[in-house]
């Protein structure tokens, strides 16, 4: 495991087996709590004066929300040497056996599925008996509410924080103004939509 810079990584999309959609949700958990679950990724060849370059096997998704929150960094699984059989399981062993994807989002990858990994078949019948239907969007009252709900909850944690700051480790002190630093980047694309 490593954190690996966004810019280091490349904007293939070989891998990706849906389009990330609205990953907002998913960002907000990611701001609340932190990445939980690092991305896979997998060297390309460099181009002549160019640094290290990733391709991503897994976690368009987590990445996307990443860049939506601003980060430099993302946690990330690196595979020195992952072949293109495996990298293909790899990316597809979330939908056949932990996420829960739609049965249209199912249908989408059927063929990947049976091209890169045909002994997979009785998983994805499997993961099409487990598949949900798509969710409602939340009403975009409850969410503004929502949020300013956390902010308010963030901002007494804050100030509660205060007195004994210089007790806390500094690495918890490091972690804590970073989040802050990516808030403090959000505000002006907030902001933009007031003017």
């Amino acid at each position: 495991m490593e954190h690996v810079p966004l810019d280091e990584i490349a904007p293939d999309a070989t891998f990706r087996l849906r389009e990330p959609g609205d990953v907002s949700e998913l960002a907000a958990a990611i701001g609340r709590l932190g990445q939980l679950t690092p991305i896979d990724l997998r060297p390309l060849p460099a181009a002549a004066g160019e640094g290290r370059r990733w391709q991503v096997v897994a976690g368009f998704r987590r990445l996307e929300a990443l860049r939506l929150l601003q980060r430099e960094r993302v946690l990330a699984r690196v595979h020195p040497a992952l072949p293109d059989p495996d990298a293909w399981a790899l990316a597809l062993a979330g939908p056949l056996f932990t996420e829960p994807w739609s049965p249209a989002d199912l249908d989408a990858v059927a063929a990947r599925i049976r091209e890169h990994l045909p002994w997979a078949e009785p998983a994805l019948s499997a993961a099409r008996g487990r598949a949900t239907p798509p969710r409602a969007a939340s009403a975009p009252a409850d969410l503004a509410h929502g949020l300013a709900v956390r902010a308010y909850e963030l901002n007494g944690e804050l100030a509660a924080a205060y007195p004994g700051w210089g007790a806390l480790p500094p690495e918890g002190r490091r972690l804590v103004l970073e989040q802050l630093r990516y808030l403090v980047r959000l505000f002006p694309f907030l902001d933009k939509e007031h003017r």
